[in-house]
């Protein structure tokens, strides 16, 4: 989809971070972007900035794990604007430290949010981005997708889900004859969100900034691509996790910090004098 002028984006969870980050890039480049968030001033806060850049928003207040707010949301979209050419799965969650200390209905909330919210959304649209010239899916995965990540157990299996929700989807819609429809996985490291708060970095990398993975996912959907890895640790993930037996891999993960970054993970609640 190399032309974005005119076409019409949904972006899940854009009050903030990096979802207002790609609303903004996205409608740079001449898109009308449908802002959603649960936080609907967080949603009409990006929708000004994006106006405030000479560009076109509406927000909505949205709840991507309220199946009946997802379908009220499509018909009115629809009423008051039309169909959407482009999907952008971003709302998310995320909660750190050992899985027995982390209360189980945050565990329960990940996977609401980040795998369930993501599927309902898909299946909603799925059929909106079917019905356009061109259509493109693009879901906010994690470098978490390719690796254990030991104390976000359920953020990273959530992301795996998400990843494998992509391929899997992707390669229906190519046998079902939908090949106009692309489907764009992007898997960034820790991103200077706020989300990510208190990790230790893997050795030999920094925080991603916000603005930066944006433009990736821009440029990843005008080139119609698969899958976008970054940094450069995330990149060789899948080849060495390949090449390497389990117990090297692990040493090897291990030396470079991925295996015990969330363990001083704190997100948005900043502790006391940090």
């Amino acid at each position: 989809m190399r032309d974005l002028a005119n076409k019409r984006i949904a972006i899940s969870g854009a009050g903030h971070g990096l979802g207002r980050d790609m609303a903004r890039a996205f409608a740079k480049a001449g898109a009308e972007i449908i802002v959603t968030d649960r936080n609907l001033a967080g949603a009409e806060e990006t929708a000004r900035l994006i106006e405030a850049d000479g560009c076109r928003a509406a927000a909505y207040a949205l709840d991507v794990t309220d199946l009946d707010a997802i379908r009220q949301f499509r018909e009115r979209l629809h009423a008051e604007r039309g169909p959407i050419d482009v999907l952008i799965n971003n709302a998310g969650v995320a909660y750190g430290g050992a899985f027995l200390d982390v209360p189980v209905e945050n565990h329960l909330a990940t996977y609401r949010v980040n795998a369930l919210g993501m599927v309902a959304m898909t299946h909603a649209f799925l059929p909106d981005l079917i019905a356009r010239p061109e259509g493109h899916l693009v879901i906010i995965a994690s470098g978490s997708a390719l690796i254990a990540l030991p104390y976000a157990s359920t953020y990273a299996s959530s992301k795996w889900a998400a990843l494998g929700f992509s391929e899997s989807i992707r390669e229906e819609l190519r046998i079902l004859g939908h090949r106009h429809v692309r489907v764009t996985a992007i898997c960034p490291s820790y991103i200077d969100t706020g989300m990510c708060d208190g990790v230790k970095l893997p050795r030999f990398t920094r925080m991603l900034r916000s603005p930066q993975v944006a433009e990736m996912a821009l440029r990843a959907v005008r080139r119609n691509r698969d899958l976008v890895l970054t940094p450069w640790l995330v990149y060789i993930t899948p080849f060495t996790k390949a090449m390497l037996p389990p117990p090297l891999f692990r040493k090897v993960a291990d030396f470079f910090g991925i295996t015990g970054g969330m363990a001083t993970w704190y997100g948005h609640d900043k502790p006391a004098g940090k």
